[in-house]
C-alpha cells in the first residue's frame, strides 16, 4: 500500500509540475506576443483609423498592414486594460518596431498627426452657414467657401469626415461627389422625361427646403410652385425675401416683398437666378414629384404647420388669422 500512495504522491507532484510549467510558459508566451514588437525592423508608416471603426476591425488592419503579429493579442490586450471603447480615429505614425502596449497607448490616447473632423452640414444650409461651420472647425479660411458662389444648392448636406489638411479644394470635391452620387440616375431620368434641368430642380429644391418642413407639404407646395410657373404667376416665395434680406421673420412686410434684387420672387416672374441654399434628398425629391392639389396659396404657422388654402380670399383670412 506504501508503494501505491508513494506512486499516487509522486503522480500528483508531477500533476502540480505540470500545471506550474504550463501556466510559467503561457505566461511567459503571452508576454512574448504581447511585448515583443512583431519586427525590429524601423520603418514609419501611416496607419488611418476610419471613423466608427470597432476595436476589431482596428485589430484586423493592424495585423494587415504588418504592425502587429496577431490581432487576437493586440484586441486581449485593450479589453485588459479597459480602451475598447477609447481608439480614436484618425490618421497616426505607426511603427512594426512598437509592440501592443505602444500602439494601443498611441491609439487610444489620440495621438494623430492628422486628427480627421467630422462635420454635419443640415439641409437647408447655405454658403454662408457652410462657410462658417467649416471655419469654426479649423478646416478652411473664414469667407473662403463664399468665392465659391456657383456651388449654392450642390454641396449636399451630410455629415462629412474632412482632415485638416483636406483643404478647399478636397472639401468641395467630397461633397459635389456626395452629390452626383445622391442625384442618381433613377432621378436624372425622372428630370429628363418631364422636361426639366437640374438647375431648375435643385432651385424648386432649395425653396421648398426652406418653406416647410413635412414631406407631404413639399409635395404640395411643389405642385403650387409648378403651378404658378405655369401660370406665368410669381413664384412669391417668401423663403427667397429672408435670402435677400438675410434674415428669417414670421411674416415679411410689403416694403420688404419690394427689395429690389432678381431674388425676389414677389417682384420677379420665374425661377430666381440659382438656388438659395443646399437642399436635402427629400425637397429634391419633391422637387421631381410634385402633388396635384386645388390649392394655389399657403402659409406657415408659427409652430411650422403648413395651412393651405384654394382661393387669396381664403389665404388672406388665414394670414390675419395665424400671422397676426
Amino acid at each position: 500500500m506504501k508503494v501505491v500512495y508513494k506512486i499516487r504522491f509522486i503522480l500528483f507532484l508531477s500533476f502540480i509540475s505540470f500545471i506550474i510549467i504550463c501556466f510559467i510558459g503561457g505566461y511567459f508566451f503571452v508576454k512574448h506576443q504581447i511585448i515583443t514588437p512583431f519586427t525590429n525592423e524601423d520603418a514609419e508608416q501611416a496607419f488611418i483609423i476610419e471613423i466608427g471603426e470597432g476595436l476589431n476591425q482596428v485589430a484586423l488592419h493592424l495585423e494587415e498592414a504588418g504592425l502587429i503579429r496577431n490581432r487576437i493579442w493586440f484586441i486581449s490586450y485593450v479589453v485588459y486594460k479597459g480602451w475598447a471603447a477609447q481608439l480614436q480615429a484618425g490618421e497616426y505614425s505607426l511603427n512594426p518596431s512598437f509592440n501592443i502596449p505602444q500602439i494601443a497607448r498611441k491609439i487610444a490616447g489620440g495621438e494623430a498627426f492628422f486628427q480627421d473632423v467630422e462635420i454635419t452640414i443640415p439641409e437647408g444650409f447655405d454658403l454662408k452657414k457652410i462657410d462658417a461651420r467649416l471655419s469654426k472647425a479649423g478646416l478652411i479660411e473664414s469667407g473662403e467657401l463664399l468665392k465659391q458662389f456657383e456651388l449654392e444648392g450642390y454641396l449636399f448636406p451630410d455629415t462629412y469626415r474632412f482632415s485638416k489638411d483636406d483643404g478647399i479644394d478636397r472639401i468641395i470635391v467630397k461633397m459635389r461627389e456626395n452629390f452626383d452620387r445622391k442625384i442618381d440616375n433613377n432621378l436624372l431620368g425622372k428630370i429628363e422625361q418631364q422636361g426639366k434641368t437640374i438647375e431648375e430642380i435643385i432651385i424648386m429644391a432649395s425653396l421648398l427646403e426652406k418653406e416647410v418642413r413635412s414631406d407631404e407639404d413639399r409635395e404640395i407646395v411643389s405642385g403650387i410652385f409648378w403651378k404658378r410657373l405655369g401660370n406665368n404667376y410669381p413664384l412669391q416665395s417668401c423663403a427667397t425675401i429672408a435670402y435677400v434680406l438675410g434674415e428669417d421673420k414670421l411674416r415679411y412686410s410689403t416694403e420688404d416683398t419690394k427689395v429690389d434684387s432678381p431674388y425676389n420672387t414677389y417682384q420677379n416672374i420665374g425661377f430666381p437666378p440659382g438656388p438659395i441654399c443646399n437642399p436635402g434628398l427629400s425637397a429634391i425629391q419633391a422637387a421631381i414629384e410634385p402633388q396635384d392639389s386645388d390649392y394655389n396659396f399657403f402659409l406657415s404657422k408659427p409652430d411650422g404647420e403648413t395651412v393651405f388654402s384654394k382661393t387669396l380670399e381664403e389665404h388672406n383670412l388665414n394670414k390675419a388669422k395665424y400671422l397676426n
